[in-house]
């Protein structure tokens, strides 16, 4: 748990530390107080964000807890897996756009490499996405799965939509 209180301006440097725990995978219980699990790299990087905060003019306390009973302890888990599932939602809401634009490509008879390499851009940033959220899914969200499923139908889409390209251009490289 850290428990920090830092000074309201300037405000880039309050959202840049918001930032940086919540890209660590950190849930907030309100205001200035998260929990991320008790890893070796988390405990090193809230070290670092301890020092972040008194160099800002701040305060921070670092604590280990361990919750009161069973059913504090899920509450917890369950605001882990929330905002995991929340990621997960989103990229999910991306890969259903990245299918509607091959769609699009398919519909217009689109198949050049430009488009391709573009698509393939798309992919790219799909795939490291998704690598990012697992990596902060300490408890195993619900929807990892359908996540994963959804960016293995996007490959396969552009596997095809590539080889739709192929042929169009004469070359089946």
């Amino acid at each position: 748990m850290l428990i920090y209180k830092v000074p309201s301006e300037p405000s880039a440097k309050r959202v840049a530390l918001w930032r940086r725990l919540k890209g660590l995978g950190a849930i907030y219980l309100q205001s200035g107080v998260c929990l991320l699990p008790k890893t070796v790299r988390h405990v090193r990087h809230v070290k670092m964000i301890e020092n972040d905060i008194a160099a800002m003019g701040g305060e921070a306390v670092i604590l280990e807890t361990v919750a009161f009973d069973q059913g504090q302890r899920e509450k917890v888990l369950a605001s882990f897996t929330q905002d995991r599932d929340d990621q997960y939602r989103e990229f999910i809401g991306k890969c259903e756009a990245f299918e509607a634009e091959i769609a699009k490509e398919f519909a217009k008879n689109k198949f050049t490499y430009a488009e391709l390499e573009e698509e393939e851009a798309e992919l790219k940033k799909l795939q490291g996405w998704l690598e990012k959220i697992r990596k902060l899914d300490f408890y195993g969200a619900p929807l990892a799965k359908e996540a994963s499923d959804w960016l293995r139908r996007c490959e396969e889409l552009l596997d095809g939509y590539a080889q739709r390209v192929f042929d169009e251009q004469g070359g089946n490289q």
